[in-house]
């Protein structure tokens, strides 16, 4: 059971360190809530097969798997409402000020009055 909860753990932690760069980075909220939801499983499976060797380790995992639903709550429902593609909700802009970069401005902003 030992080597299993650490099989999970392992796992878990390599779903949850690839939510963020598909959730924000890639933009893809449609395999960001797949991951999610799949971490939510492979922490509850953790919770049981923890709760086999410590029942008090297997407790300190309840606000985890609560901000587990919560989370996938937030990325079902943003991906939701925006139709699961958040490609269109930046745009290009020019900075400003002295540079001559690109900033990412959102869509949805009111443009600058000059």
């Amino acid at each position: 059971m030992d080597s299993q909860g650490a099989t999970l753990f392992t796992i878990q932690l390599g779903l949850n360190l690839i939510w963020t760069p598909l959730f924000f980075g890639l933009k893809r909220p449609i395999e960001a809530t797949t991951d999610i939801v799949v971490l939510t499983g492979v922490t509850g499976y953790l919770t049981y097969a923890w709760s086999q060797v410590d029942i008090v380790a297997a407790w300190c995992m309840a606000p985890y798997l609560g901000w587990l639903g919560f989370a996938t709550y937030l990325s079902a429902g943003t991906g939701y409402l925006n139709n699961w593609d958040f490609t269109d909700k930046e745009r290009e802009t020019k900075t400003s000020n002295t540079g001559s970069g690109m900033n990412k401005d959102y869509v949805n902003k009111a443009p600058e009055q000059k």
